[in-house]
């Protein structure tokens, strides 16, 4: 496979089978890594590639009826993860990574480990979740009890650190706040442990919801997360705390829900103002 071969490939995608950017990009991405990991070689120059060009979207957000109403639609865990991650802004991978030890229900804080860019951040506890988050820990507790009765009782760590504090990762403050139903083996151990639930359970729970809420957007979990900065701004929170709130390494990124939620409250449609004419 030489340059031309990779060039008709590329151009391929955009011409024929007219992908998206980040669809083009990941191919490429895919071959530069087949040469330079794989192979040991240099990839040759692509003088004749065509790059698609990207646009740029606004995220999609719900009103605050719309989320109302969709959580009205939810029960039991989901919906407690939901509620979460519109009153924290997480991302949905971090909600269920998130650990007991993470949630400091006297600051009223969260703190988000190796987040995206592999850096923690903290953000706010919503007092309103904090007594169903409890009696959701109480309930965490006692299962990561049963699971220790029965020689279990773990919980997969990052980093290897289970070498280095062997007795953490059974103790109930590693344990994940949202536990999958099922306990697995842990090859790097050899224990079962009871990893995060997986995002999925949420999801097929939240488009389930939605669709009872008669709510006709594309929207998912992560929807939640972008409805948060959007009504966090609109209510007049400064734009450099949503951006601390959600971990966006830069403003420009946290920019885009200005956007979203553009100020028209002096401004009057002309079909408005012809109808109010002839009346």
């Amino acid at each position: 496979m030489g340059q031309k071969d990779i060039e008709d490939y590329l151009n391929h995608l955009a011409v024929k089978r007219r992908v998206s950017a980040s669809t083009q990009s990941g191919a490429l991405n895919a071959i530069a890594f087949l040469y330079r990991d794989v192979l040991k070689q240099e990839m040759p120059d692509l003088d004749n590639l065509r790059r698609i060009k990207r646009y740029k979207t606004i995220p999609v957000v719900m009103s605050r009826q719309e989320v109302e109403s969709t959580f009205k639609r939810m029960s039991g865990t989901t919906r407690l993860m939901a509620e979460l991650i519109y009153g924290t802004g997480l991302r949905i991978n971090e909600c269920m990574t998130l650990r007991v030890k993470d949630i400091d229900f006297d600051l009223r804080s969260m703190t988000i480990r190796a987040a995206k860019g592999n850096k923690d951040r903290a953000t706010l506890l919503p007092e309103s979740l904090i007594p169903e988050l409890r009696n959701h820990l109480t309930k965490v507790a006692q299962l990561h009890k049963s699971d220790l009765l029965k020689g279990n009782g773990y919980a997969p760590m990052p980093n290897a650190l289970y070498k280095k504090y062997p007795s953490a990762s059974n103790s109930l403050a590693w344990q994940f706040v949202f536990p999958s139903t099922a306990v697995r083996p842990w090859l790097d151990t050899g224990h079962k442990a009871r990893w995060h639930a997986s995002p999925s359970t949420l999801r097929r729970a939240f488009k389930q919801a939605a669709t009872l809420a008669k709510i006709y957007k594309h929207i998912g979990p992560h929807t939640l997360r972008h409805s948060f900065a959007s009504h966090l701004l609109a209510s007049g929170t400064d734009i450099r705390t949503i951006q601390t709130l959600l971990g966006h390494k830069n403003i420009e990124t946290t920019m885009i829900y200005t956007h979203i939620t553009p100020d028209y409250k002096n401004v009057t449609s002309p079909l408005d103002q012809m109808r109010e004419d002839q009346a």
